[in-house]
């Protein structure tokens, strides 16, 4: 016996944050016909009606599922359903669910988007969205793909949303021409899917991601020696992406959260030491267009603040460290933090005025260790750009001459760019140190951002966190435009590019900015600052960091 679910008022759909459909395994595309949201779960074949309130699904094709196996791009147009499984998009009455042959690609079609009589096709292989003509089924023309990764689509009245699954990155493409509008970060990595639900009462739209992944797990193994294994389970739901477009300040934010953080040293010296007259200095989080400062406040010791160029920071005063002496101090803060992406294009970074001298003497110099008058640092500098003068395609060019360069690996110590590209792996850190190195010798301002990472797990509030490993990326600053975030080796995904630019000008939600061009922590005694040589802070206290998520900010 079949049975229709109730229709869902849009009140009670926009109440809804995070939909995770019951015994959905692999959700790639999701339309919305009003209020009825449809989903095909690709690994199984099953076409979804999903209830956005209670997680209940029904399976609207239980005949057709070895039909409707492998389909990645959902979309309706009035009575009709379009689909793209393979190489071919197929259209079928949505009554019936029989799939009419509609076109064949030379590649995988990856996603469908229909308005009226035009009918928008993804190709990851060709690079590009096809435009077809309903009526004759004839390409009208093509638009080049905004990303590098398998892209679903969702359409409106102006716009072609893309969603990039490598990119983690929703483009607003104007649907008449395909010129990118903006673009935003997804709150979760690995979206597949992509529609738009529109408020019959309001008139409001809200785009829905649908994600698809694997998540690792300890499983109990009553038979396994020990009893604990590491596994993977399919991992997949629907969240809403909330979007604030600042065309004039060139960038969008997207869906973020209130944030607790928490650092803290512990005085453990492996070696015991006496330090008079100590001053530990440790940097707060900085307010950005992204970041917001609602409350700091001390843990286990006061602290006086300082501002040193610009950024706060927390400075703690002993008279004395002395062997068998114990301390616990820190701050804790309260952060409202929310995904960032800047629009600047080539054209933009054209005409700009010479950097004062002021700026170049902070920004351009070797001031940390960049073995900037080493051979093989300058000789790549000069490779990395070629013959390029545009200041954005530099930086870009840079980074990529990083990722082809260098492959991650963790190590307890920062070397040196030059050994570091000798030795052609890096941490985030020797990242970071290579393209400060690059960028300064070609005349680009840049500095240092981090130090940690949200775990980025945004279901999971109210739950302590702590990240895996401290992290840095950087800020390089263009004339009449400002400071641009870029990532120090995320986007750098293994491979011979082209590389994902998700944090090339943008920074996700989980990013912390805390410190920027600023030493993190630094330790003073008689006013004179600790090196390595002397008491690396390492053997002399132990850091802790948490994190709590503690509840999705609303909507802009």
């Amino acid at each position: 016996m079949s049975f229709a679910l109730p229709s869902l008022t849009s009140s009670q759909m926009f109440g809804q944050k995070t939909i995770r459909p019951i015994t959905a395994a692999t959700l790639y595309g999701i339309a919305f016909i009003k209020d009825r949201l449809i989903a095909i779960d690709s690994s199984k074949g099953h076409l979804l009606e999903i209830d956005p309130t209670s997680d209940n699904c029904k399976i609207l094709n239980p005949h057709q599922v070895r039909e409707f196996a492998e389909v990645t791009g959902i979309a309706v147009w009035e009575d009709t359903l379009w689909v793209t499984r393979g190489n071919s998009v197929y259209l079928s009455k949505l009554a019936s669910l029989g799939l009419e042959h509609f076109a064949t690609l030379p590649y995988p079609a990856d996603g469908v988007a229909v308005w009226e009589s035009t009918v928008y096709v993804s190709c990851q292989r060709l690079g590009y969205i096809l435009v077809f003509d309903r009526e004759t089924r004839k390409e009208i023309t093509r638009f080049y793909a905004p990303g590098v990764g398998v892209e679903n689509l969702t359409v409106s009245q102006e716009n072609l949303w893309v969603c990039d699954r490598l990119e983690q990155t929703v483009y607003s493409m104007d649907r008449a021409t395909g010129e990118i509008r903006f673009s935003v970060l997804t709150p979760f990595d690995s979206p597949t899917g992509i529609g738009l639900h529109k408020n019959d009462e309001t008139g409001q739209e809200c785009l829905y991601i649908a994600y698809a992944s694997e998540e690792p797990y300890i499983r109990d193994n009553p038979n396994a020696d020990p009893n604990h294994e590491l596994t993977y389970r399919d991992r997949t739901f629907i969240h809403p992406l909330y979007y604030h477009y600042e065309p004039d300040k060139r960038y969008a934010l997207s869906n973020g959260y209130l944030v607790e953080m928490s650092y803290v040293e512990e005085i453990s010296p492996l070696d015991e030491v006496y330090l008079p007259n100590v001053e530990w200095r440790i940097a707060l989080p900085s307010e950005t267009e992204r970041q917001k400062v609602k409350h700091v406040e001390p843990i286990g010791l006061p602290f006086t603040e300082e501002i040193l160029e610009g950024q706060r920071v927390a400075v703690f005063k002993f008279d004395a460290l002395t062997p068998g002496e114990r301390h616990l101090f820190g701050w804790k803060a309260l952060l409202e933090v929310r995904g960032i992406k800047y629009r600047i294009t080539p054209k933009d970074a054209e005409g700009q005025p010479e950097l004062s001298p002021e700026f170049q003497a902070r920004y351009l110099v070797d001031d940390d260790d960049l073995a900037m008058d080493t051979a093989i640092v300058r000789r790549a500098s000069r490779e990395a750009i070629g013959s390029e003068t545009n200041m954005l395609r530099k930086m870009y060019n840079i980074r990529n001459y990083v990722y082809d360069e260098l492959s991650y690996g963790i190590k307890p110590y920062i070397d040196t760019p030059d050994v570091v590209l000798e030795r052609g792996v890096g941490s985030c850190g020797e990242y970071v140190g290579v393209l400060l190195a690059l960028c300064r010798l070609n005349g680009i301002p840049c500095r240092t951002v981090g130090r940690y990472k949200c775990p980025p797990n945004g279901e999971q509030q109210g739950v302590p966190l702590q990240p895996d490993f401290n992290h840095v990326w950087l800020e390089f600053y263009i004339p009449n435009i400002g400071w641009l975030p870029m990532e120090s080796n995320p986007d750098d995904v293994g491979d011979a590019g082209p590389y994902p630019t998700r944090f090339f000008m943008g920074l996700c939600w989980y990013h912390i900015e805390i410190g920027k061009g600023v030493t993190f922590e630094t330790v003073t005694s008689n006013g004179t600052r600790l090196t390595k040589e002397d008491v690396p802070l390492g053997d002399l206290a132990i850091n802790h960091i948490r994190f709590t998520i503690l509840k999705e900010l609303p909507p802009f």
